[in-house]
């Protein structure tokens, strides 16, 4: 597993092993492709985070910050040495929480861009969905999901085999 693109190029990063599925770097080059636009300068919060390669990437290609919420040991100690081999502490946090609670004490326009990678085949994604729908913590929600999941329409959808990328946006106000 490695940094595909940007500042960070090329740089491998640490994986826990099979029982944390980290994101394929075919995946991530599509969500980065596709989100091009709204990484730059962004504040991200990577919920679900596993290894961070999400939010690496993103860190990368021109983010300007990442927080990465992850309660899982093994994917913490990844996140944790990817952080570190990359020298990216001073943009980054690490929050060891489940991500569900952790995003009800969020405020209303805390980050500019979720990415979610929650478990495949659990609820974690509708109940992501809905607190970020309350709390309005983001005007931009991006979920990676198994492509036969069962999960709320929309603005924009692209499977990529037994993956699909889902990106939702808030409503004005």
């Amino acid at each position: 597993m490695r940094i595909v693109s940007g500042r960070h190029a090329g740089r491998h990063l640490t994986s826990p092993g099979r029982k944390i599925r980290p994101t394929a770097e075919t995946v991530r080059v599509a969500w980065m492709e596709w989100l091009a636009s709204e990484i730059r300068g962004a504040r991200i919060v990577e919920l679900c985070a596993g290894t961070g390669a999400v939010g690496l990437e993103a860190l990368s290609r021109g983010a300007a910050s990442v927080d990465f919420v992850e309660r899982d040991p093994r994917a913490l100690h990844s996140l944790k040495a990817n952080v570190k081999a990359l020298r990216e502490h001073d943009r980054t946090r690490i929050f060891k929480r489940d991500a569900v609670p952790w995003t009800e004490s969020l405020d209303e326009g805390r980050y500019d861009l979720v990415l979610a990678d929650p478990p495949y085949g659990s609820g974690v994604a509708r109940l992501l969905l809905d607190r970020w729908r309350e709390r309005r913590y983001a005007p931009l929600f991006a979920l990676e999901h198994a492509s036969n999941h069962d999960v709320p329409n929309g603005d924009r959808s692209k499977r990529l085999g037994d993956t699909t990328l889902t990106l939702y946006r808030l409503p004005k106000r």
